[in-house]
């Protein structure tokens, strides 16, 4: 599902972003990493709550990628005890708001608890009709793609596909988020400017926007900035410019 092009001042349908920089956050005020972290999740509410409040579509958040495990034990086990503790904190402001709350990714290496935990999140929030908030957890977008692929490859193996009838658009319904528009803004915060294996099939027309403001101090104002360099953009989507002013017309 493509998102439409956007005219000065208007506001993104599906943001996702990026949540870098706790790690510098608590180095640059000499504080152990998880401090850092703890910080992080005051900002994930505040732009949850903002999002919320100008009327988003989707928010996707990146809290765990697939290579996150590669970092010291004991921050992963803090970071998954971190997220179990604001799943269980945050479930009453989701309701409260009635957005709805989605996980993406891999859960197999997750305990059963928190599985679980995921699980019970999705389905008290599953009829709310407001912003859907996308944690992706353990989430590559390789993995995304090979996922795809591995779905339809059954589907031919089971003989209900044929390899000729595979293009984008099945593709496309069998990648996570395929119910939800495309993200048309992704935010990275912390100063990188890379997509880290985040989205990379839904991201195909979405606009960047890099900010060195580290992520425990990105809040509303930082949000309204993204949010006013997007409705200045020009989204062609393969037309000309000429061609997208003339339908703007």
């Amino acid at each position: 599902m493509s998102s439409s092009d956007s005219t000065p001042g208007t506001l993104p349908r599906h943001v996702a972003i990026i949540m870098d920089g706790n790690g510098r956050w608590a180095k640059n005020r000499k504080l152990p990493r998880p401090f850092g972290h703890r910080e992080g999740v005051k900002a994930l509410r505040r732009v949850v709550q903002h999002g919320i409040d100008r009327g988003l579509d989707a928010m996707t958040l990146f809290a765990f990628s697939s290579e996150n495990w590669r970092r010291p034990a004991l921050e992963v086990k803090l970071l998954m005890e971190l997220f179990s503790v604001v799943l269980r904190s945050e479930m009453k402001r989701l309701m409260d708001n009635n957005a709805r709350l989605r996980f993406v990714g891999d859960r197999t290496p997750f305990s059963p608890r928190l599985r679980e935990a995921m699980i019970q999140a999705e389905e008290t929030t599953g009829r709310n009709t407001g912003m859907t908030v996308v944690i992706a957890a353990n989430y590559g977008g390789r993995w995304d793609i090979a996922n795809a692929a591995r779905e339809l490859a059954v589907e031919v193996a089971a003989g209900r596909l044929q390899p000729e009838d595979i293009d984008a658009g099945l593709i496309q319904r069998h990648i996570s988020l395929a119910d939800l528009p495309e993200p048309d803004l992704f935010i990275r915060t912390g100063g990188e400017e890379r997509i880290s294996n985040f989205l990379l099939w839904q991201m195909a027309y979405t606009e960047f926007y890099f900010t060195d403001c580290l992520w425990p101090d990105f809040d509303e104002a930082a949000l309204d900035a993204a949010f006013d360099s997007f409705g200045r953009r020009q989204r062609r989507f393969g037309r000309t410019g000429d061609q997208v002013e003339q339908r703007g017309a």
